[in-house]
């Protein structure tokens, strides 16, 4: 057996001759040479403003040569490249050195190594500008200079600034004993015979006047900057897995490193993590992709999982604002702070139907895995706001079933996990009017009143248990009634305007086993479906049938597969007892990481994989993504069938692991505030380091 769960390999991304470099909330896209290129996506990112859009290297006004990449964490790599050979040489003797770290900004050491027996004169010059903009508009190559732009120079420094709407971006720039213009940090350089030369540079964002600290300090070795010791703390800590599978270890390794590199902290409370959506462009916390991506992480940290809910929490809605589509109890879409946040009146846009309920679902799952009870139920206040405005704000025409449609024609048309513009289609490719009341989204609220109900119970309110779990038939009763097509065999993709059923046979249901909301009578219809020719490519099971009208497998969500959509599809037919088709799944999507090198896109194109053997990428997959990343975590889990239950004091483990996975043991794997390990050998589970007076059962919990 083969062990090792932590991944050394390359955490950087180096995709289509781009480099990404990514650490908390910034991030940095380059060339292979080190450069940043105006009038490229490339660029140095803090806070979803690009704070440098030109830094290239050049010796004596020509470009380096690139020789190779290294990457040494997600947030640094050293570019190496050599000068030019001169006129008549055949070879260059002199090497270049570029050391890069990202954090709060960027530091670059370069260093210069002379490889010849003579002397090496030359002038070293790096070209700056930053343009400052948003990064959805560096992302959609629309660049508008807004407000005033100014910039100061001199002593060794380089200050670019821009005013506009009362607030202020800055970015400082500090090179020692260079010469500095407008555009240009200058060093003339002479580089002793087989010797060295090396400088260093800070990049320094301001905003509103104040200067971010230094992250990479010259005085402290790197090693013990913070995000050497948070990188270093991650892949220390934590589960370890020994597998005979090489395949399934290398892939968890990855996603493991991966959703290391998406923690952001935030600034106030350094010592809380939560999760990014993904790199590059959505490094930001996003209400339904953090949550999800927290659901399926718990058995990996469950620290991040509940500083993704606590900082949610802190972001809750208090008002009505129609601009923003905030609301009282609501739970955020996401947060930036970049101009386009400006444009629409805040940092914070609330535009979504289903992170409301996924909050209330995880606060049952971080209890349901031991979580700290005092720091869960200190989020009750924040479980029944978001309840409320379900009720509330969420059913608005009181029809019993959660709705959305935005506020202005500055949101999202869309507001479920399928948020394009064409993501909801009748089966004839139609786009029904809003409000729809999305199929999927019933299934997470009627699975938030259990998870409250359980917290209920928790606390000894029995009444309250009593009162959410009626709500929850209730809920059940209706939606089965109301969204079941029999003439189809599935179950609506939701209700338009009208209350007519939007009849695309999509992959929204399989989130419905997934809360447990459809009849059992209805199940195995269900699982075949999703199963069926028309929904399973052989790398997952597509998000639109093949029959439907707007099938496209080339599309973001009507025809695409995603690994997230299949890790809950999977979750769901293991939870209704569809085993063989839970593991055709599993099996399908953890092929498809082989074919990455182990690190799962945030989706693929949907052909089947008779007609192409290896799977098509999607052109602009988010890589690393979070839910991506967490899908195989979720998956082994489901393989295992693992389902502790904390309050009632059982954990469910009844391993059903296709042979080709051979034996495996987790170390380590947090739970209830201890750690356990799991060991599997011929079907066969073992768990060492359960709390006294814990059961460990065959069957699920009775609360499920």
């Amino acid at each position: 057996m083969t062990e090792g769960w932590t991944f050394a390999g390359e955490p950087a991304r180096l995709s289509g001759g781009s480099v990404t470099l990514l650490e908390g909330a910034s991030f940095c896209l380059c060339e292979q040479t080190g450069d940043i290129n105006r009038g490229s996506p490339h660029g140095l990112f803090f806070r979803d403003t690009r704070i440098l859009s030109e830094w290239q290297l050049r010796l004596d006004d020509e470009a380096v040569e690139p020789l190779a990449v290294m990457a040494e964490a997600s947030y640094s790599a050293t570019f190496l490249g050599r000068a030019r050979p001169r006129a008549g040489l055949a070879d260059s003797t002199l090497l270049v050195e570029r050391h890069r770290f990202v954090d709060a900004g960027m530091r670059e050491d370069i260093v210069l190594r002379n490889l010849g027996p003579e002397a090496a004169a030359c002038t070293l010059t790096v070209r700056v500008e930053a343009d400052f903009a948003d990064l959805f508009e560096v992302k959609q190559g629309k660049i508008r200079r807004h407000g005033h732009h100014s910039i100061e120079h001199g002593d060794g420094r380089l200050r670019l600034a821009r005013r506009w709407r009362d607030q202020d971006r800055e970015v400082h720039i500090v090179a020692e004993d260079a010469v500095t213009s407008a555009d240009t940090i200058t060093f003339p350089v002479v580089v002793p015979a087989r010797g060295t030369w090396r400088t260093t540079m800070q990049v320094l964002p301001v905003v509103d006047g104040k200067e971010s600290p230094q992250s990479f300090p010259q005085d402290r070795p790197v090693e013990l900057t913070g995000p050497a010791l948070r990188s270093t703390e991650w892949r220390e800590t934590g589960p370890s897995l020994v597998a005979d599978d090489d395949s399934l270890r290398h892939t968890l390794a990855r996603s493991r490193s991966d959703l290391g590199a998406l923690r952001i902290f935030d600034p106030d409370l350094p010592n809380r993590a939560a999760v990014a959506a993904g790199a590059p462009w959505f490094m930001a916390l996003f209400g339904r992709d953090s949550i999800i991506t927290s659901l399926m992480t718990i058995p990996l940290d469950p620290s991040l999982a509940l500083g993704t809910a606590q900082t949610l929490a802190r972001y809750q809605g208090k008002r009505v604002d129609p601009v923003t589509e905030e609301e009282p109890g609501r739970i955020p879409h996401e947060l930036r702070f970049g101009d386009a946040s400006l444009t629409l009146g805040g940092n914070v846009y609330y535009g979504t139907v289903d992170a409301t309920p996924l909050f209330v679902m995880l606060l049952g799952e971080l209890r349901r895995w031991g979580v700290d009870r005092e720091q869960v139920h200190a989020l009750l206040p924040h479980a029944d706001e978001a309840l409320a405005w379900i009720e509330h704000y969420g059913d608005a025409d009181g029809d019993g079933f959660i709705e959305y449609r935005r506020a202005t024609d500055r949101g999202l048309v869309n507001q479920g996990w399928k948020d394009s513009w064409d993501g909801i289609t009748f089966a004839d490719g139609r786009i029904p009017q809003a409000p729809i009341a999305l199929c999927e989204a019933q299934g997470y609220v009627y699975a938030a009143y259990l998870a409250r109900a359980l917290l209920a119970d928790e606390a000894g309110d029995a009444e309250g248990a009593r009162r959410w779990r009626e709500r929850a038939a209730r809920l059940k009763r209706a939606f089965n009634e109301r969204f079941w097509l029999p003439h189809r065999g599935w179950y609506a993709l939701g209700l338009d305007r009208d209350k007519r059923p939007i009849d695309s046979l999509a992959s929204n249901m399989g989130h419905l086993l997934w809360t447990g909301i459809v009849d059992d009578d209805k199940a195995a219809a269900v699982a075949d479906r999703l199963l069926s020719p028309e929904m399973f490519s052989g790398w997952g099971v597509r998000t639109l049938a093949t029959t439907m009208g707007a099938y496209n497998p080339m599309s973001y969500h009507n025809g695409s597969v995603w690994p997230h959509d299949n890790g809950i599809i999977a979750a769901g037919l293991m939870r209704y007892g569809f085993v063989d088709h839970a593991q055709r799944v599993a099996c399908a999507v953890l092929d498809a990481a082989a074919e990455f090198d182990g690190r799962l896109p945030e989706l693929i194109c949907g052909f089947d994989r008779s007609e192409y053997p290896r799977p098509v990428p999607y052109p602009t997959a988010c890589s690393p993504q979070a839910w991506a990343a967490a899908t195989p975590v979720e998956l082994l889990r489901v393989l295992l069938r693992a389902e502790p239950c904390l309050p009632h004091g059982r954990v469910r483990l009844d391993p059903v692991l296709p042979q080709r996975f051979g034996a495996l043991r987790l170390r380590d794997v947090p739970f209830g505030g201890t750690s356990v390990c799991v060991g599997i050998h011929d079907g066969q589970p073992r768990v060492d380091g359960l709390p006294e007076g814990w059961q460990v059962v065959r069957q699920a919990c009775a609360c499920d």
